[in-house]
């Protein structure tokens, strides 16, 4: 991956971070709601060592630019780049030339634990925070959820109000295959019932 340096003092790149294990509309709406804000908006796609990943960094980085592919084709704003990351996050942001992370958030909890990261963001690393507020058919969906429903049911087709038709797609593949991921859900659901 190329070294990105900031451009001029008035040109402002951001980082959207996160696992995106799956993709959901909510992070679709922080995306859209970023290319407004922004002149350059990279998603930086991750690995959260605290989460049990269901799709590869590859898997997840190929939705991503499918996705946001398509919402540049159909919407204005600034554009977008999908890029798979190792380590820290101002690290990633610093080697790209960034000053501003880009978070969405959904509800009290999230902005509680939020604010406190992004306090440590700008004393650590100089880097500043910009939330923005998902959209209220988003305040209750997350990947873990989505996941957990996925292990779940029999039935996908109501992931159709919470992930695009392409990731209930891949869902029900990972589904199918019996994904490890999904498996230990169950079983995880199944020990607590006893």
């Amino acid at each position: 991956m190329a070294k990105t340096r900031r451009r001029s003092p008035g040109f402002h790149r951001a980082i959207f971070p996160g696992s995106f294990d799956p993709v959901t509309f909510g992070h679709l709406d922080v995306i859209q709601r970023g290319r407004a804000l922004f002149d350059e908006l990279v998603v930086a796609v991750g690995r959260n060592p605290g989460k049990d990943e269901l799709f590869t960094i590859e898997e997840r980085v190929g939705l991503l630019e499918r996705l946001v592919r398509e919402m540049c084709r159909r919407r204005r704003g600034c554009p977008v780049r999908v890029e798979a990351f190792r380590g820290l996050t101002v690290d990633f942001a610093r080697r790209r030339g960034a000053a501003v992370l880009l978070r969405g958030i959904r509800n009290l909890s999230d902005l509680q634990n939020e604010v406190q990261q992004a306090v440590t963001n700008r004393e650590v690393a100089g880097l500043e925070t910009a939330f923005v507020v998902a959209g209220q058919s988003f305040a209750y969906t997350s990947s873990s959820l989505i996941k957990q429903l996925t292990a779940m049911g029999r039935d996908l087709k109501p992931l159709r109000t919470m992930v695009p038709p392409v990731v209930v797609a891949a869902l029900r593949r990972k589904r199918d295959e019996q994904h490890p991921a999904l498996a230990r859900l169950r079983e995880a659901r199944d020990g607590a019932r006893e």
